[in-house]
C-alpha cells in the first residue's frame, strides 16, 4: 500500500505494479490507466483519493483537473497559501491524511517550515480567512456579507475579491474532499488497506476484481473476513420502493410534510456505532492537528427533530448553482466555474450499477434523495421537491452515514460504513462518497457566494 510519507524507492514500485495489473484488466480500464499514469507523473505516488476514485473514470478526470487547476496553475493566490489554506481546511475535520498531504506540498512550493508549527507563526492576512474556515466546514448557514467585507476592507491585512473566491473554493474543496477520505476509510498511515473500509485495488466499474491475484491468506483480517453478497434481493427492494413511488403508491404513514422537512435528519438514539477492537488491533495513533484550528468545539449543532432550534431556511429557488453561483464564481476565478459545473454534472451522471437494475426502475430519485437530503441538513430548501422520496429511498442506517460523513467525518466508524446498505458494491460505495462530497461542497459554495453577492450589492 502506498502511504503519504513514503513514496519513492520501493512505494513507487507498488504504484507501477499497481498500474500494470490495471491495464489487464481490459478495455473498461483503458481511461483509469491512463488516468493513474497521469497522476503518477505528476507527483510519483498514487495516493488512495485517486485510486479509490478510479472506480469512476469520468469522475477522476474531472475532479483531477479542477484539483489542477486550483493548485498549480495561475491564480489569485500564492501557491504556498494554497496548501496552506488545504492544510486549515482539512485541520478542522482532523483529516490527518489530507494535512501530511499539503505539509508535504506547502514545503515543496517553498513554503516557510515556521507556518508549520501552527497559526499563531503564519501572516495575519492568511489567519484572517480561519474564521469563515470555521463557519463553512461546520454552519455555512452563518456566514453574512459581513464576513465578507471584514476580509476585504478592514485593516491593513485585506484580501482582494478574486483571492478571497480563491480562497473560499478551496476551503469548501478540502472540507468536502475530508468528508471523501473518511467516508472510504482512507488513513494517514495506511491508506484505505488500514482503514477496513474500501480496497484501492478495486478499480473497475464493478470493483470486484483484485487486480494484485493475491491469496486470501496474504490480505488483512478484514478483508478475508469479508463474504460475498447477493445483491439481487436488496436491490429489487429498492427498485420495488421506487416502483411503489412512482406509481404514487408510497405510505403515506413515512411521508414528511413540507412543515417538518427538516425532521429528515435521522433520529437522535440513531447514534454511530460503537467499535470493538480486536485484542491484535492497535489503535491508530491521530497526529496533533490542534495546532492549525481555533476554537476546536465549534462544530455542527444537533437540532431537535421538531420544536425547538432549526436551521434557517435557504430557498435554492432564491439563490441556485445554476442561476447565480457559477456565473459569479466564474467571473471572479476565470474558468473554475466551468471546472466544478463539469464536476458537479459528472458525479450526477454516473451510472447506478446493481441499484434496481434488475428491474429497469428510474433510479435518478435516489440519487436525487441523497443530494436534497444532503442540503437539508445545512438548510437548503428545493420548494419543487417531494421530500418524501427521501424516507422513500434512504434506509435508517443510510440516513445515519450520510449525515455524519457530511457533518462531522471525523467521527466515523468502521463498522457504520459496513452497516449501510449491504447490497453496495464497493464501486458504487464509493459513488455515494463521492455524491456526499459534491452536494456538500456545493452547499458550501452556495452559502459563502450568496454572502459575497449580497456584499458587492450592498
Amino acid at each position: 500500500m502506498v502511504s503519504v510519507s513514503s513514496c519513492p524507492g520501493c512505494a513507487l514500485t507498488l504504484c507501477v505494479l499497481f498500474l500494470t495489473q490495471i491495464s489487464k484488466l481490459g478495455a473498461e480500464a483503458d481511461r483509469t490507466h491512463q488516468l493513474f499514469v497521469k497522476a503518477l507523473g505528476s507527483r510519483s505516488c498514487l495516493d488512495s483519493v485517486v485510486q479509490l476514485m478510479g472506480c469512476h473514470p469520468q469522475y477522476l478526470e474531472s475532479f483531477l483537473k479542477t484539483q489542477h487547476y486550483l493548485l498549480h496553475m495561475d491564480g489569485p493566490l500564492p501557491f504556498h497559501y494554497r496548501h496552506y489554506i488545504a492544510i486549515m481546511a482539512a485541520a478542522r475535520h482532523q483529516s490527518s491524511y489530507l494535512v501530511e498531504v499539503h505539509v508535504e506540498q506547502f514545503l515543496q512550493v517553498g513554503g516557510d517550515p515556521l507556518w508549520l508549527q501552527g497559526l499563531h507563526h503564519i501572516p495575519q492576512r492568511l489567519r484572517n480567512l480561519n474564521e469563515i474556515n470555521k463557519i463553512l466546514a461546520h454552519r455555512p448557514w452563518l456566514i453574512t456579507k459581513q464576513h465578507i467585507e471584514n476580509l476585504l476592507k478592514i485593516g491593513e491585512h485585506c484580501w482582494s475579491l478574486a483571492e478571497l473566491v480563491h480562497g473560499v473554493v478551496l476551503l469548501t474543496h478540502y472540507h468536502s474532499l475530508a468528508s471523501f477520505v473518511f467516508g472510504c476509510g482512507i488513513s494517514a498511515e495506511g491508506g484505505a488497506e488500514a482503514a477496513h473500509i474500501l480496497r484501492p485495488s478495486s478499480i473497475n466499474n464493478q470493483c470486484s476484481t483484485d487486480p494484485t491475484h493475491g491469496n486470501a491468506q496474504d490480505l488483512p483480517p478484514p478483508h478475508r473476513r469479508r463474504r460475498s453478497v447477493d445483491y439481487s434481493s436488496d436491490s429489487e427492494c429498492l427498485g420495488d420502493k421506487m416502483q411503489k413511488f412512482q406509481a404514487g403508491k408510497e405510505n403515506e404513514e413515512e411521508m414528511l410534510h413540507e412543515e417538518t422537512w427538516i425532521g429528515l435528519e435521522p433520529e437522535k438514539d440513531m447514534s454511530p456505532p460503537s467499535v470493538t477492537r480486536a485484542p491484535e488491533e492497535k489503535a491508530v495513533t491521530i497526529p496533533d492537528l490542534s495546532c492549525y484550528v481555533d476554537d476546536p468545539e465549534f462544530g455542527y449543532p444537533e437540532f431537535a427533530r421538531r420544536g425547538g432550534d432549526q436551521l434557517p431556511v435557504f430557498r435554492a429557488q432564491d439563490y441556485s448553482w445554476e442561476d447565480h453561483g457559477f456565473s459569479l464564481v466564474n467571473r471572479l476565478y476565470s474558468d473554475i466555474g466551468h471546472l466544478l459545473d463539469e464536476k458537479f454534472r459528472t458525479v450526477y451522471s454516473l451510472k447506478n450499477g446493481t441499484m434496481a437494475k434488475q428491474r429497469g426502475c428510474d433510479s435518478s430519485g435516489f440519487k436525487r434523495g441523497i443530494w436534497n437530503y444532503i442540503h437539508c441538513m445545512f438548510g437548503i430548501r428545493y420548494d419543487d421537491y417531494d421530500y418524501g422520496e427521501v424516507n422513500q429511498f434512504l434506509e435508517r442506517n443510510l440516513k445515519v452515514y450520510l449525515k455524519t460523513i457530511t457533518c462531522s467525518p471525523e467521527k466515523v466508524k468502521p463498522q457504520m460504513f459496513e452497516r449501510y446498505w449491504k447490497q453496495f458494491k464497493y464501486s458504487e460505495k464509493v459513488r455515494v462518497n463521492l455524491l456526499i462530497l459534491e452536494a456538500r461542497m456545493q452547499a458550501e459554495l452556495l452559502y459563502s457566494l450568496h454572502a459575497i453577492t449580497h456584499y458587492m450589492i450592498s
